[in-house]
């Protein structure tokens, strides 16, 4: 290891400690009870709400991920997909944020989604409950895979060490970080880390922009890529059987660019249907302590989001004028921001800039991490067997279930040529796909009941599964990302379900009223407010 890579550890080392530090900071209040840990007693600030959302959602994909695409086939699929994000993070915060900040609030004071949904429709027997958390269960756990990756790759090409070694002790710190603060430690340092993640972003876009040469010259080697710059065409790169892009006279080989055509950017566009499934993201909306605080927050979010994903964007195309061909297959070129950063600045800083993708890639993997054990310890372990059971044996199986699922991840997380984009694109589509309807219908459509609700849940889980396995790949109009159909397909039978069958009790519709309507109340203090149904369920 030389000087200069023993400089950029030391700046992650002393990152980490700030990390760790938060974490023990909160981790006395987050010990008080499980609604403290899990949900951080809505106390959230519109500025933390905002920053901690953004941070936790777009994850280590936004560093490398996001500017690999663009390095690999150009300027369509990136933008296509930063777009429907965009469009996506602006109407989760417009039309979901403060009707579900009431309502769970109304529903029986639900601290995560799995209790929103089964208060939601008054469950005596938990099913939808039980689906939910294994869902998130589910999803989360290879999200965290996704993560863990990011970490192998950052630490396996920055210090030259294996990539296993480096993705286990990444797995370690973030399960050691999450188990000691809970809700408020993450979102406190993800706050910092939206920060960090947007000061790296600025600073690489910077200095790569003018080590090409300026705006012009970058744009000038896009044009001269087939397809690289269109909006309705892609860069198709030559390549042979193991994936490894050919060059000739020292300069990377494409093929004709590929028509962009309406399928595919329907399909980049949906990702932004995937907002209103996001636990993630819906648990900043439950969490934050006044709902007339989230339009401050949505504006906050919206401008994070719009820079962070135009920038991400730009540096992929950076990328490849100042590296033609450094970055020889898809995998390589999700670490085209590594390379910038360590090439074009100081050590030291380099080291700092690279803490933002740590930062990016901690900021989401407490988070999934955090959602899944409390959707196993409260929902299922409490919720499901053991109703009587005190808050401090819910949190002991959750600190559990953290290592159990941080396992389960490594164990995904072991190929090293992984891409990061391909395995978020599947957990995306699954949350969104199983619960951004049931959430859109929970909230705005009096009429649907708990029928509907499961089936909904049911048919978008399995036709994320389907569609990726089985349909997709025969190409064509079924190459359509599967969260889209999942999506329709998952609306549809909370309709025909909920028509077909008798519509919600009085009870259940008056509390959507008075949900509606603001009505919902809001306690001062956590021990006065209303049990919650689901953990109370015969």
């Amino acid at each position: 290891m030389n000087a200069e890579t023993v400089k950029i550890l030391i700046a992650m080392i002393l990152y980490m400690l700030v990390v760790v530090g938060i974490g023990l900071f909160f981790a006395r209040r987050a010990n008080q009870s499980s609604e403290n840990y899990f949900l951080g007693g809505r106390s959230l600030g519109p500025w933390i709400a905002a920053m901690s959302a953004e941070a936790s959602d777009m994850s280590g994909w936004l560093l490398m991920g996001l500017p690999g695409v663009a390095y690999w086939t150009g300027l369509a699929d990136a933008a296509w997909t930063a777009i429907g994000l965009a469009a996506g993070t602006y109407l989760n915060w417009l039309i979901v944020s403060k009707r579900l900040r009431r309502y769970s609030v109304r529903a029986g004071n639900a601290i995560t989604l799995p209790e929103f949904f089964s208060n939601r429709y008054h469950e005596k027997k938990p099913v939808l409950l039980t689906l939910a958390a294994f869902f998130i269960l589910i999803f989360f756990t290879v999200y965290a895979a996704s993560c863990l990756v990011t970490v192998g790759k950052l630490f396996s090409t920055l210090f030259g060490a294996p990539y296993i070694l480096m993705m286990i002790v990444g797995a370690a710190f973030v399960l050691i970080y999450t188990i000691l603060g809970g809700f408020l430690a993450e979102s406190a340092s993800d706050f910092m880390q939206g920060i960090i993640m947007f000061a790296a972003l600025i600073v690489v876009v910077t200095a790569g922009t003018a080590a090409a040469g300026g705006p012009a010259t970058v744009l000038e080697h896009a044009r001269s890529i087939p397809g690289f710059l269109d909006f309705f065409g892609v860069a198709v790169p030559a390549t042979d059987a193991a994936g490894v892009q050919q060059t000739s006279q020292g300069l990377p080989q494409f093929a004709p660019a590929a028509p962009y055509g309406w399928l595919s950017i329907l399909s980049t566009l949906a990702w932004g249907l995937g907002y209103f499934g996001m636990p993630q993201v819906l648990l900043r909306f439950m969490a934050i302590r006044k709902e007339s605080e989230l339009k401050q927050s949505r504006r906050i979010a919206m401008v994070w989001v719009l820079i962070s994903l135009a920038i991400a964007v730009s540096i992929g195309l950076i990328g490849r004028a100042l590296y033609p061909t450094a970055l020889q297959t898809a995998s390589q070129s999700e670490n085209v921001f590594i390379e910038l950063a360590t090439d074009l600045l100081p050590p030291l800083f380099a080291g700092f800039v690279m803490a933002g993708i740590l930062a990016a890639t901690i900021s989401s993997s407490d988070s999934y991490l955090l959602i899944a054990a409390s959707s196993v310890a409260r929902n299922i372990f409490k919720g499901l067997f053991f109703k009587k059971s005190s808050d401090q044996a819910v949190m002991r199986v959750s600190r559990l279930t953290l290592l159990l699922i941080t396992i389960v991840a490594i164990f995904i997380a072991l190929d090293e040529n992984s891409v990061i984009f391909s395995i978020v694109s599947f957990a995306w589509a699954g949350f969104g796909a199983t619960f951004g309807p049931l959430m859109l219908f929970s909230l705005f459509w009096k009429r649907s009941t708990r029928a509907g609700a499961i089936a909904g849940s049911l048919g978008g889980a399995a036709t994320v599964f389907i569609w990726k396995l089985a349909i997709r790949p025969l190409g064509g109009i079924w190459g359509i990302y599967e969260l889209l159909p999942a999506f329709i397909i998952s609306s549809l039978l909370i309709i025909v379900v909920s028509l077909l069958s008798p519509p919600p009790s009085e009870a259940i519709q008056d509390e959507f009223e008075a949900a509606r309507q603001g009505l919902s109340p809001e306690p001062a203090d956590p021990e006065t407010r209303k049990p919650d149904r689901a953990t109370h369920c015969s």
